[in-house]
């Protein structure tokens, strides 16, 4: 049987030894690490089509690339941290303790919307300029 809850959470041991948490929560934080990690793909592949497709419609492919290369670098880095992020939730689940905030959705709202103000201004100089 599963160990008894307190507020929703698995009591926490006498000994302050690791335990094994109620397994709907493990479960739970499992399936938010493959979120964040489709989430990475997702930037990856738009970094990918960013490269391929719209060098297709310009001379000057510098810009597109750059923007395609942060966004594959921005998808890597954020596999990597939701790692992180999964592995620090686990061990606080284990040992009882109240879960760590997560600053990843901060981070990702203002990378991708900061990538997306510099590709519309890129855009924007580069219909200028012809």
């Amino acid at each position: 049987m599963s160990e008894p809850l307190l507020q929703g959470r698995p009591r926490r041991p006498a000994d302050d030894s690791e335990m094994e948490p109620d397994p709907r929560f493990t479960l739970a934080n499992e399936r938010t690490y493959l979120a964040w990690n489709r989430t990475a793909l997702a930037v990856i592949a738009g970094g990918l089509a960013v490269t391929q497709l719209v060098r297709l419609g310009s001379a000057d492919t510098a810009p597109a690339i750059a923007v395609g290369i942060t966004l594959i670098v921005v998808g890597a880095a954020l596999s990597f941290a939701s790692y992180r992020n999964w592995q620090r939730k686990d061990e606080a689940l284990r040992m009882g303790r109240p879960l760590p905030r997560s600053s990843l959705p901060r981070i990702l709202a203002l990378v991708v919307g900061g990538i997306a103000v510099v590709a519309v201004l890129l855009a924007a100089l580069l219909l200028a300029a012809r």
